[in-house]
């Protein structure tokens, strides 16, 4: 691939102008968060830990992307409002995925992580701009503390790494 792909990739992946630092740092954080979480994943059938990497991968690396503050630049722009952040964390259906695909998820623990998610974002967004950095750490702590039985073990790290990426890393502008 020539350097211009791989730049216009890592825009995509990571957020336009994020820094070699910024980018290395991501990476490593999704890549260590994959292997992490396929090695719990061991003795599940192959398409759950396949889906289990991909959404590892996605999480890690996105808790860090969203951190970072090329990725910053990117979703709190002027032209973004709170139905975009809504929208992004309304897109994240991952715990759907997982109920579809790994053996002991249900529909109802998916519903309850992903509404959640939606819940606390929500939450976030309707306060004051000087009051949605508690709120998002009393939505996510709480959120991690409701959602901890509803996953099974191998999946422990699901839940609160989707509730980091989206409830304080995106939400959350500074």
């Amino acid at each position: 691939m020539t350097a211009r792909v791989l730049r216009r990739l890592n825009g995509v992946l990571v957020a336009p102008g994020a820094t070699g630092p910024e980018s290395l740092l991501v990476y490593a954080t999704a890549l260590a968060g994959t292997l992490i979480a396929v090695r719990w994943a061991a003795g599940l059938p192959p398409l759950a830990v396949v889906v289990i990497a991909v959404l590892a991968f996605d999480l890690f690396g996105g808790a860090t992307v969203n951190a970072t503050a090329a990725a910053k630049r990117r979703f709190h722009g002027p032209d973004r409002t709170g139905r975009h952040h809504l929208t992004f964390v309304a897109a994240h259906v991952q715990p759907f995925l997982l109920a579809l695909t790994v053996p002991g998820v249900g529909w109802g623990p998916a519903a309850l992580v992903y509404g959640l998610a939606l819940a606390g974002a929500v939450a976030v967004l309707a306060v004051p701009a000087a009051l949605r950095r508690p709120v998002a750490y009393a939505a996510t702590v709480l959120a991690v503390a409701v959602s901890c039985a509803a996953m099974p073990p191998v999946l422990a790290w699901f839940a609160p790494v989707l509730f980091v990426k989206l409830l304080l890393a995106h939400l959350l502008p500074e």
